[in-house]
């Protein structure tokens, strides 16, 4: 008996079915099995233990940054009536926090976050509270300088979070590099959405919500984050052989250029919401520069998803550079159309530059400040961005008024342009 020839297995041949007429080959060869698909730069950030947990009690407590400002102005002009002493208050407040911050964040380097923030965030809420009995109360004006003057001590919660990622990430500038691009796209979804939740409940429930949601907020925000204890980094305590970061090599510039940068944005802003006015459309002014900051939130977000290419003091020449040239869209927008529309697509375009400029810019700040002062070497480039989101908005008002609101987002392009000479300047040296 002639010995049978072996049977295919499925895996040597296709298996053969007829139906009707026709003859169907099925193929049930197996499959080389495909590979997992890598997980994404965002992905694999927040899959290190504890980053969930102190990344979502510093953003409840980083909104109300945004909201405390409009907060303020409209209480204050509502119970006064007066949009200059609004105006007063607000700036005092910003003076305060300028001298104040960098004080603060020596404190953290010093002590740790936990310990520092804490009461530092309870001094400034309580701050907040006798505001708003000295507005409903209708106490003295010195008495909203000085009730608003206390909120100084709030603690930078985004400088603290990128402290957490350096410590965390140490040794790994890619990962650094996309942790940065996202608390600056944080930053910008937080002062984007702060102005819009604060003229909310100021005007769906009464003057005084605003600040006081703000308040809650951030100090339930600030109780979380402090609570992850694992993430912290650890105290330094007193470092005096590590010098001041102002005498930092490069610094000195570096906040240069954090203070031309701000005068960008107080510029663009005052700028915007007059051109609004002018054009009858003073209520879209928010929802126009809300388009700004989204540019910018979203450029941020895929900054941080691509590789970085070149040092970071190169990148900060080119990032500024693009900036200038797109900060030039919306002046040509209001000069040559007059177009609230094509000026919101102008401000659009023009946010996605200063993502990738801010993140460049702390970048260097982590790398040029000396061991165990990180936090105050951030708290100064934020408070070089608020001294200059100060001085731009005096300097746009200005120009708005006296020559043209068209005229006056030529100062946010002359800002920019002397941030890339800073730039270039120091990249020579």
């Amino acid at each position: 008996m002639p010995q049978s020839a072996p049977r295919p297995t499925p895996s040597a041949a296709p298996l053969r079915t007829v139906t009707g007429d026709s003859l169907v080959i099925a193929d049930f060869r197996p499959r080389s099995s495909a590979r997992p698909r890598p997980a994404g730069p965002y992905r694999r950030l927040f899959a290190l233990p504890g980053t969930r947990a102190f990344t979502l009690g510093n953003l409840i407590a980083r909104l109300p940054m945004g909201m405390f400002s409009v907060s303020a102005v409209i209480m204050i002009a509502g119970a006064r009536g007066s949009y200059a002493l609004a105006g007063a208050v607000t700036a005092t407040g910003l003076a305060a926090t300028a001298v104040v911050a960098p004080w603060t964040a020596r404190l953290v380097d010093r002590h740790g976050q936990a310990r520092v923030a804490v009461p530092a965030t309870v001094v400034a809420a309580l701050g907040s509270l006798a505001l708003v009995l000295c507005v409903h109360r209708g106490a003295p004006d010195w008495t909203l300088f000085a009730a608003y003057a206390a909120t100084a001590t709030t603690p930078n919660t985004g400088g603290m979070s990128r402290a957490r990622w350096a410590h965390l990430l140490e040794g790994d500038p890619k990962a650094l590099h996309t942790a940065n691009s996202f608390e600056q796209a944080a930053d910008e979804l937080c002062f984007m959405l702060g102005p819009v939740l604060a003229a909310f409940l100021c005007g769906t429930f009464f003057p005084e919500a605003g600040t006081l949601a703000g308040a809650v907020l951030m100090v339930t925000g600030v109780l979380l984050f402090a609570a992850q204890r694992s993430t912290e980094p650890p105290p330094r305590g007193r470092t005096r052989a590590a010098g001041s970061p102002l005498r930092a090599p490069g610094m000195p510039a570096l906040l240069a250029v954090c203070l031309a940068t701000g005068a960008v944005f107080g510029a663009m802003e005052v700028v915007t919401i007059a051109f609004a006015d002018a054009q009858g459309h003073k209520a879209a002014a928010g929802a126009v520069l809300a388009l700004q900051a989204a540019g910018s939130c979203a450029a941020g977000l895929v900054y941080g998803a691509v590789r970085p290419a070149g040092p970071a003091r190169t990148r900060l020449v080119w990032c500024v550079a693009a900036m200038t040239a797109l900060m030039t869209l919306p002046l040509l927008a209001a000069a040559l159309t007059g177009s609230l529309l094509l000026l919101a697509g102008a401000l659009l375009v023009a946010g996605m530059a200063t993502a990738p400029t801010m993140v460049t810019t702390m970048a260097l700040v982590q790398q040029w400040t000396p061991p165990g002062r990180l936090n105050e070497g951030m708290s100064l480039a934020v408070t070089g961005l608020l001294g200059g989101i100060a001085c731009g908005s005096a300097v746009g008002g200005w120009t708005a008024e006296h020559a043209s609101a068209a005229a006056g987002f030529g100062v946010p392009v002359t800002a920019a342009a002397v941030a890339l000479l800073i730039g270039l300047a120091a990249a020579r040296r």
